[in-house]
């Protein structure tokens, strides 16, 4: 109870620590409060000495940053948000109504990743079940391009194609259900990709052990094995499904954008581009809330799904030693996107030929051009040198932060459940205005949030990892805390985890697309993957190749990716150490626990 208490303490301050740095936020990024919200309000009137002071005696700027914090958290004890410093409604019905159309596409857009997730899971759950399992799973090559795909391309292609073109489905606006197809469509399928991949890796070790062996032997229904296998993976993936749902909630801005649909993420962007500090504030606060919110969930199912084994240590470890991984699929994708970057350098990424102002792929341009004559070819290929280079240090850092703090899950799962509620695009305003604005700010802002799954991920292996069979024989055999580290939990973790990494360099990448996409990354003319496909995404329909182009690298890169990891393999556990290998002295069962 005790530690159960030290937690929500810990969670509240958090929450409290970040909804106060975004009170003061206009005054850490150095500009005139009254100056945005009067361009706002009326870009048009002329930001007059007379007109600033009328504006700062209204919204009781006078009283500094601390004392405008302390008024509003006041009035939350009341229900009361304040007042819009833009339109002057009130925040707290605005934000709940973005709340709730953001639940709704979040619900359809989860059952879309469901789905997405199945179908990449059916072959494995087929051949498991009948224990013909040759080492070879699912698809890697659709579930790469799919989680590859960057969203806003994939909302833009849908509302040009499905929506205007074929008028199957509305592609503007928000009046009913039929509205939330196309965009849960373009949220759904990336999220489901990484989540099929990540189910599909641990299936194999679920039907390897000794339960389902004895289950099929004795003949049970291959379905019956089936589905208790998914029930055995599930626990390990719930802390990055709930994380999926405060991203599809929250960082669905693009999405939102492109389908004008008033969502929370929208929302809580438009307010922290006017510096409406009372809408910015309460809609931070509901994101972080509806994150405890699916974090507790996740922690109540893994408890119904697999409590009693993590309490008694009766698990079997569900990580098997892996077999040998197709090695010719990483050297082709590698070598073809080492071509493509090969061939576009020696071209020039900003020379300018109006004459052949969005060309056709040819000889001369084999990627065609953008609308100013550019050759799409050179662009992609110079944006590659820093798009990729960004991408995969930011992955590292991302990687051995993860790894770091889901080692201590006691002290990281109150920061994870708090900072995974942060859309990249807000986490960058901040970052913006402490540190200004460049070239770093993106790559800042996408490592501050994108270690929060592979955290959360290796929180719920260790947990597992330290329930098993194995780990209590080990340590009856009186092996210590770091042998146990060492030789049995580090090395059952960090594989999964790197693979999970791995298949999240593409998101890397596409969340400094979004963020160049929405102009808060690179500017022109860099070349950049995102930029280009924030240029070029108005020509989609007259010049598809502009936007195809670094999308088809783009997925290159997320098909590389999954055929790599599929490479990072555990080794073969070590045997148990022998009695002579213990030291004298050890300490007391109870002691040997190595993390909260």
């Amino acid at each position: 109870m005790r530690l159960q208490a030290v937690t929500l303490l810990w969670r509240a301050g958090i929450a409290a620590a970040l909804v106060c740095a975004i009170g003061v936020l206009p005054w850490l990024s150095h500009t005139d409060p009254a100056l945005t919200v009067l361009k706002a309000r009326s870009a048009d009137r002329d930001p007059t000495p007379e007109v600033l002071a009328d504006i700062r005696a209204q919204l009781g700027l006078e009283k500094g940053p601390f004392r405008l914090l302390g008024d509003w958290l006041g009035g939350l004890w009341h229900g009361d948000s304040g007042r819009s410093w833009i339109s002057g409604s009130e925040v707290t019905p605005a934000v709940l109504q973005a709340l709730g159309v953001s639940l709704l596409l979040m619900a359809v857009a989860l059952v879309v990743a469901a789905g997405t997730a199945a179908l990449i899971c059916s072959r494995t759950l087929r051949l498991g079940a009948g224990q013909r399992l040759d080492g070879r799973r699912a698809g890697g090559g659709g579930s790469a391009v799919l989680a590859a795909l960057p969203e806003f391309l994939t909302a833009s292609v849908l509302a040009t194609v499905v929506g205007v073109q074929l008028g199957w489905l509305p592609a503007l606006g928000w009046y009913g259900f039929q509205w939330t197809i196309l965009p849960a469509l373009a949220l759904g399928l990336p999220a489901g990709a990484v989540l099929g991949r990540l189910l599909d890796d641990l299936l194999p070790g679920a039907f390897a052990e000794p339960w389902a062996l004895a289950a099929t032997a004795r003949g049970l229904p291959g379905r019956t094995v089936a589905r208790q296998a998914l029930r055995r993976c599930l626990p390990g993936l719930l802390p990055n499904t709930g994380l999926f749902v405060v991203g599809i909630t929250g960082g669905a801005v693009t999405v939102e954008q492109i389908y004008d649909i008033p969502g929370l993420g929208r929302t809580t962007l438009q307010a922290a581009l006017a510096q409406d500090l009372p809408v910015l504030q309460a809609g931070t606060l509901a994101l972080v809330l509806l994150a405890a919110v699916a974090a507790a969930l996740a922690h109540l199912l893994t408890r119904l799904l697999i409590g009693p084994a993590l309490r008694d240590g009766a698990l079997p470890s569900p990580h098997r030693p892996a077999p040998p991984a197709r090695r010719f699929l990483p050297l082709a994708y590698g070598g073809l996107l080492l071509a493509v970057i090969a061939v576009g350098l020696p071209r020039d990424p900003l020379a300018l030929d109006t004459a052949e102002r969005l060309a056709a792929p040819s000889g001369a341009h084999p990627f065609g051009t953008d609308a100013l004559g550019r050759d799409v070819l050179a662009r992609v290929a110079h944006g590659a040198l820093d798009t990729l280079l960004l991408a995969l240090a930011i992955t590292a850092v991302t990687l051995l932060t993860g790894l770091a703090l889901g080692l201590l899950p006691r002290l990281s799962g109150p920061v994870v459940d708090t900072v995974t509620a942060l859309p990249p695009v807000l986490v960058a305003l901040l970052v913006t205005a402490i540190v200004g604005s460049g070239g770093t700010t993106p790559a800042l802002a996408v490592a501050a949030v994108a270690w929060t799954p592979l955290a959360a991920h290796t929180s719920a292996l260790l947990r597992q990892e330290r329930a098993a069979l194995h780990l209590t024989a080990t340590r009856a055999l009186g092996a210590g805390r770091w042998y146990l580290l060492r030789h049995e939990l580090l090395p059952a973790v960090v594989p999964p985890v790197t693979r999970h990494a791995l298949l999240r360099l593409p998101g890397v990448a596409l969340a400094l697309a979004s963020l160049a996409f929405l102009g808060l990354g690179a500017q022109p003319p860099s070349p950049e993957w995102g930029l280009l496909l924030a240029e070029n995404q108005p020509y989609a329909e007259r010049a598809p190749w502009a936007v195809l182009a670094p999308a088809a690298v783009l997925a290159l890169l997320g098909a590389l990716a999954v055929t790599a990891a599929g490479g990072i393999r555990r080794h073969k556990r070590t045997a148990a150490p022998e009695a002579t290998d213990v030291p004298e002295k050890q300490p007391e069962p109870r002691e040997l626990v190595t993390t909260g």
